[in-house]
């Protein structure tokens, strides 16, 4: 990266998914090699499965905070919380997104009392097409199945930052962020995360676009 260039990435998901644990990851694999980080969080929700988010900002920002249109990434642990923080992806950015979704209470509610069977939850597909109004940059990746295969469920966070470092303008080395995620995950889970991290990269190799 440049002096003066800034790389913003927007976290998002549910409570209680470890989005914690990914803003932690690349935020000591960018201070390793030698970058500057600033962070905005907000988890007061998190024991709720509440939404929530984080501004992560690589270079020498003012503020912690991206502003609206600027983000070069949106990562999201739950689907259809990228469409609460899309207004922040710059034209083009890109998505890397599971495709699971968790319907929060308030919403299950009004499906579970409809007894017509009328109302439904947004799908996958209708998230993708509203999001393809911003950008055709999306990654969609079923990142429970992949924690499967690794070995542990408990993975998936790891298979997204695998996907977010095969994107060929990420600013950090994918082996750096490696050695960051082994650095901080329990001993006993290494090779189940070091896989999922693997499968994450495989599943995304140019950040194109899936689906």
């Amino acid at each position: 990266m440049k002096d003066n260039e800034t790389y913003n990435i927007m976290f998002c998901g549910v409570g209680g998914q470890g989005l914690m644990l990914l803003s932690a990851i690349l935020g000591k694999a960018a201070v390793d090699a030698g970058l500057e980080v600033r962070t905005g969080e907000q988890h007061g929700l998190s024991q709720r499965q509440g939404s929530i988010y984080v501004h992560f900002r690589i270079g020498k920002p003012l503020s912690p905070l991206i502003p609206y249109g600027r983000a070069d990434m949106v990562i999201a642990m739950e689907a259809s919380e990228v469409l609460r923080y899309i207004e922040y992806l710059k034209e083009d950015g890109v998505v890397i997104m599971s495709n699971r979704i968790m319907p929060p209470v308030s919403e299950t509610e009004q499906i579970a009392l409809d007894k017509q069977k009328q109302t439904k939850y947004i799908t996958v597909e209708q998230i993708i097409e509203r999001i393809r109004e911003v950008t055709y940059r999306i990654v969609t990746l079923d990142s429970l199945e992949l924690a499967i295969e690794a070995g542990n469920p408990r993975t998936e966070n790891s298979v997204l930052i695998g996907a977010t470092v095969a994107c060929e303008d990420f600013p950090i080395l994918a082996e750096d962020v490696r050695k960051a995620l082994l650095g901080l995950v329990p001993k006993k889970t290494a090779e189940a995360n070091s896989k999922a991290f693997d499968l994450g990269m495989e599943a995304s190799t140019d950040c194109l676009g899936t689906s």
